[in-house]
């Protein structure tokens, strides 16, 4: 019998007759082996008979990949917007209703559980609220308006939390629910994300333990070995689907397993364990959706969509900020237009997550393979400059390189300090984005990009924390006051992200089940076409600081095909013999609807 470890349901006298799949038996059987795979499946079917009562309401119909060219998602932290006497949760709903509504379909909310460390990743409670962001209840407007994504941050839990405090007096109930090491084992091929230890000593109960912590001293991981952690964890993916979350964003995924002799990334019984997620919720939840956060190598991370059908239906494509970076740093679009030209999905039930910028850094590592080492020292060496800074990782050979940059991207793209027009600047931090909004997939946006932020290098630099120089927290009325005044940037920069976004949302060939041409259209441009039905966009960026004439041929157009640029209506060009010839001015680009 599987015991809740959320007390405060109240599960329904009616249970649901709930049969396990085959190929749920064969995971749990892959991952547990033979002898105890059944008692596993035994355990979920009765986790999942208590769940589905609570997770039903939300169920529905869909297509394979019920996404749309309206659908983009804002990435906030719940504290992000303030004032005085108020839940921010409920702030922030207040201030997506009023400026978000009809531009954005979902919020990603960062970890908004009780926490110790790491702005929030390293939970002590799966299944609160973090009183200093507000309740439930506080989170009802948001969840009234738009789609919701949380946060899954199931490879570690907090030192600080109440799991790991009974782990270490002793609580059998615990026992095993964290990954411990005995003696001094080669852990040498372990990848490491931080050049930080990756054993942490305790004091238990009776003796001193070396556990796992793959992320800081303060975040321990959690032992799927143990059937009991997958069925402890197996209950918080339902419990965030009961209170209404559409997406699931599997943090740090890539490390869950960990068997010594290995690299401890990327093994089978990670994949396996998302199967069976995916699995479980395709029959109790099929409205929800996984998305796997893994800041690896291209063809690592997009490992994660399986066969397209069988684990997430959406991977962050981290590669994209790395490569759009460069591509505006250097005013050269050939790295990103062959990288963007390979692009495969292996199926149409599973798509990109596009996003620029988030509270982490702008991942190197995706880029290896793709860039040159040269281009990759470049990117760090701009990044200094620029008043950002480098975290490093430590390599199996002792050595440490670059991991990830750590800046505003508004900074990446704009030395602070360059005598150059504003206007400049914007249009370039615009095109970026505006390249992100058209690639298929479903566009992240992060809640500094959207509205314009510059660095708070101070902020990092009186934390220590890097990655601070980018999660900045305003208050309302400060906010407010800068986006009412026309010539701010945050007003100029949301203006022109808002007006891409509604033309986004009005167009079919956006959507992610639109079929995308990458065109090579010389260096100093990035073209694509995006194609769905009768609805055609042929987009053009100019990536550089020079008006460029941008001569395009397209096969297969009859002769006399019109094309009117969305973002100037009255701009209207015609294709003779499949043809033209478009000027755009520094860092412009046009959006070419085909008629």
């Amino acid at each position: 019998m599987v015991v809740s470890l959320f007390p405060h349901a109240e599960i329904g006298s009616a249970a649901y007759l709930f049969h396990m799949n085959e190929g749920i038996r064969a995971l749990a059987s892959f991952i547990y082996g033979d002898e105890k795979g059944p008692e596993v499946v035994t355990q979920l079917t009765e986790l999942a008979t208590r769940w589905k009562p609570f997770v039903q309401s939300f169920r529905g119909t869909r297509d394979p990949l019920p996404l749309t060219q309206r659908d983009a998602i804002l990435i906030t932290y719940a504290d992000q917007v303030s004032e005085p006497g108020l839940p921010p949760l409920e702030t922030l709903g207040r201030f997506a209703a009023d400026h978000l509504s009809g531009v954005l379909s979902a919020i990603h909310l960062l970890p908004f559980y009780p926490w110790s460390s790491d702005d929030g990743f390293a939970v002590k409670d799966y299944f609160t609220i973090a009183e200093e962001y507000g309740t439930w209840e506080s989170l009802q407007p948001l969840a009234g308006r738009f789609d919701l994504m949380f946060d899954a941050v199931f490879n570690h839990l907090s030192a600080q939390g109440s799991w790991f405090r009974e782990f270490l007096a002793g609580n059998p109930e615990r026992a095993d629910f964290f990954v411990t090491v005995k003696g001094s084992p080669d852990l040498s091929l372990v990848v490491r994300p931080r050049a930080l230890p990756l054993l942490t000593e305790f004091n238990a109960a009776t003796e001193r333990r070396q556990v796992w912590t793959t992320f800081s001293a303060d975040q321990v991981d959690l032992n799927f070995a143990n059937p009991a952690v997958l069925l402890a964890v197996t209950e918080a993916l339902l419990f965030y689907i009961s209170k209404g979350a559409k997406f699931i964003r599997l943090d740090a995924i890539a490390y869950l397993w960990k068997e010594i002799g290995t690299p401890c990334i990327h093994l089978p019984q990670t994949h396996a364990v998302i199967q069976l997620w995916r699995a479980l919720l395709d029959e109790v939840a099929p409205q929800a959706m996984l998305i796997t956060e893994t800041n690896v190598p291209h063809p690592d991370n997009i490992s994660y969509f399986g066969d397209g059908h069988d684990e997430a239906q959406l991977v962050y494509n981290f590669a994209l900020p790395p490569l759009v970076l460069h591509t505006l740093q250097t005013g050269n679009a050939t790295r990103l237009t062959e990288w963007a030209d390979s692009l495969e999905l292996p199926s149409g039930a599973v798509t990109f997550f596009n996003f620029l910028a988030s509270h982490d850094g702008i991942g190197v590592n995706p880029a290896r393979g793709i860039l040159e080492p040269a281009e990759i020292d470049e990117l760090v060496q701009k990044t200094k400059s620029r008043g950002g800074f480098v975290s490093m990782k430590n390599n199996a050979d002792g050595t440490q390189s670059p991991y990830e940059l750590n800046i505003n991207y508004f900074d990446a793209l704009n030395p602070p300090h360059a005598h150059e027009p504003r206007q400049i600047q914007i249009a370039r931090f615009l095109v970026a984005q505006g390249i992100m909004l058209v690639l298929r997939g479903v566009p992240g946006i992060y809640f500094h990009s959207l509205f314009g932020s510059r660095g708070d290098r101070a902020g990092a630099e009186a934390t220590g924390i890097f990655r601070r120089i980018n999660r900045e927290k305003l208050t309302l009325e400060a906010i407010e006051k800068e986006l009412v005044d026309p010539g701010s940037l945050r007003a100029q920069v949301f203006r022109g992200f808002r007006r891409m976004l509604h033309l986004r949302r009005s167009e079919p060939a956006f959507s992610p089940g639109a079929t995308q041409t990458i065109i090579d259209a010389g260096e100093h441009c990035f073209a694509l076409l995006r194609s769905k039905a009768d609805s055609r966009v042929l987009c053009l960026f100019n990536v550089t600081a020079s008006p460029r004439a941008i001569a395009m041929s397209l096969s297969g157009l009859p002769s006399g095909t019109k094309a009117v640029n969305l973002l100037q209506p009255d701009h209207e060009i015609l294709f003779a013999d499949g043809e033209t010839k478009i000027t755009l001015p520094p860092y412009g680009c046009a959006w070419l609807k085909l008629t």
